[in-house]
């Protein structure tokens, strides 16, 4: 349930601060100081995936821990939780719902979760059409862009989507190379070692018809204005990364069937090729190869478990008979990785059956071994994708407990030259835990980190300005209070820091959103059973 409340408007001069109204509140002498009534540590939780380049800079003394609580970050660098990426096993610290901040009046259990000290960050990339909290915003020139994650070499944009090969990719192709031109050594000897040419054409071919494979999915998704990442052509195919989901079962079927339907596609259209082309020479052999090639990813890809096609496509039939996505999601991932298990075990008794193509006599010695190794590979890729569609899946069911509204700190307006000893008095006396930074009209310019709180001496701060202390306020740094879910967290990932300025749509202050307080709120919802 959100709570309402928030700082207030900024205020200028010296003078006490009234009391605050209903907002975020915490009861505590020094924003920098654990609060006794702590009782727990939370833990940290890394982003694993390189969803933002990181940044180093000067080190900060590090803060003594109290013998009753703990202050253990929750950040990586970035400050900036990744959803997609936090793993939801072996990082699950806690159980139950998201904390909110209690109303005043009350005697909350205010957090005490402050993040290391760092070195102050660059700037980071701005949102244009971010609502300021006041007319009149500070300007600041553009800052840099921050490096995107790569995956590989870029090939190309087709409809503004990155197409990137991954390093595996020259292995398979290698490997298909040695192993096409093996049978083009039978087929057509007198081709001699120009077989690898032709073996290393038809596997950039075969590897180009993936391409248009996972461009399907990629216009079916732009089509329903779903964002799509980047497309990475890898060692056993191609993955369209989409970042977000279907909205209705019907859309789900669709993005998932375009795949195979453009594989098959393909294969018909190599198959009329090949018929003015005679058999025994090079182009209806490489015509051939192709059809059935496109014919097998179209097949593989409609088997009926995730992270297969066929997969998303039973997930969508059953959400739509379940009315509920996450039933689709259990009933296609089981089925994976049931289906994984048949590959591991029946597919090298099929090759040694002959029931592939080949004598069984043939198949032997190495043949068996490189067999097994296939089946297992595919095995592993198959269960391991299920895996991964179920924590997706978990991950998205719980992301709506993350609301920017409940999890804002209560902040205290400061002038540029109050001294930080006195910055911190008013904080105590607000019950705030957060500092912000305004000229004399009111206008935020920039936030205290807690981090450079903690590098100060107690016997120092009568004499060191808060705006020493403060970053400043970007366009991506400013998070309206009605966020939540994975709005929120696609807003903290484009900005990375360490804190926020949350603001109501009216403009108004409401508080400052900690990036450790929504990592933490986001482990603990992960941890609770779906």
């Amino acid at each position: 349930m959100d709570e309402s409340g928030g700082s207030g408007q900024p205020r200028s001069g010296t003078d006490r601060p009234t009391k605050p109204h209903a907002g975020p509140t915490a009861h505590t002498t020094d924003p920098t100081t654990p609060d006794p009534h702590e009782n727990g540590n939370p833990s940290a939780t890394p982003s694993t995936e390189a969803a933002h380049a990181d940044r180093a800079g000067d080190s900060a003394q590090q803060p003594a821990a109290d013998d009753d609580a703990q202050d253990t970050p929750a950040s990586d660098g970035t400050g900036t939780p990744a959803p997609a990426e936090v793993p939801p096993t072996g990082n699950e610290t806690g159980t139950g719902d998201v904390e909110h901040p209690p109303a005043p009046g009350t005697d909350p259990r205010a957090p005490a979760d402050l993040p290391r000290p760092e070195a102050p960050r660059a700037p980071h990339p701005t949102d244009d059409h971010r609502t300021l909290a006041h007319s009149g915003a500070p300007k600041s020139p553009p800052p840099p862009q921050s490096p995107q994650p790569r995956g590989g070499l870029l090939m190309g944009r087709p409809f503004g989507v990155p197409v990137y090969v991954a390093p595996s990719w020259f292995l398979v192709a290698a490997l298909i190379t040695w192993v096409f031109g093996g049978q083009l050594d039978r087929v057509l000897p007198e081709l001699g070692a120009a077989r690898y040419l032709v073996s290393l054409f038809f596997a950039v071919a075969f590897y180009a018809s993936v391409l248009v494979h996972e461009l399907a999915h990629t216009v079916a998704a732009l089509r329903f204005k779903l964002p799509v990442r980047r497309i990475q052509l890898q060692f056993f195919g191609g993955v369209s990364e989409i970042e977000k989901e279907a909205e209705t079962p019907g859309r789900e079927f669709v993005l998932a069937f375009v795949g195979p339907l453009l594989s098959l596609i393909l294969a018909g259209l190599f198959y009329l090729a090949m018929q003015p082309v005679e058999p025994g020479t090079v182009p209806g052999v490489l015509l051939a190869g192709l059809m059935v090639s496109n014919l097998i990813v179209a097949a593989f890809n409609l088997l009926p478990g995730l992270p297969l096609d066929g997969g998303r496509m039973l997930r969508a039939v059953v959400w739509k008979i379940t009315g509920r996505p996450m039933s689709g999601t259990i009933a296609a991932a089981w089925v994976g990785r049931a289906l994984a298990v048949c590959v591991l075990i029946g597919l090298p008794l099929l090759t040694q059956s002959g029931a592939l193509g080949s004598s069984a006599e043939d198949n032997v010695g190495m043949d068996t071994v490189m067999d097994a190794l296939l089946a297992a590979i595919l095995a592993a890729i198959i269960w391991t994708g299920a895996g991964n569609s179920l924590r997706m899946a978990r991950l998205r069911e719980h992301l709506p407990d993350l609301r920017a509204r409940t999890l804002t700190r209560r902040a205290v307006p400061v002038e540029t030259d109050t001294p930080l000893s006195e910055a911190l008095r008013r904080a105590n006396d607000a019950g705030a835990r957060a500092l912000v930074v305004v000229d004399p009209e009111g206008t935020p310019l920039s936030l205290v980190r807690e981090a450079a709180i903690v590098g100060v001496p107690e016997h120092r701060r009568p004499w060191v300005a808060v705006s020493g202390l403060a970053q400043d306020i970007t366009d991506g740094m400013r998070v309206s209070a009605e966020l939540a879910g994975e709005d929120l967290l696609d807003t903290l990932r484009a900005t990375p820091a360490t804190e926020y300025l949350v603001v109501e749509d009216t403009g108004e202050i409401y508080g400052v959103l900690s990036a450790a307080d929504v990592e933490r709120a986001f482990v603990k919802a992960m941890a609770r059973p779906s």
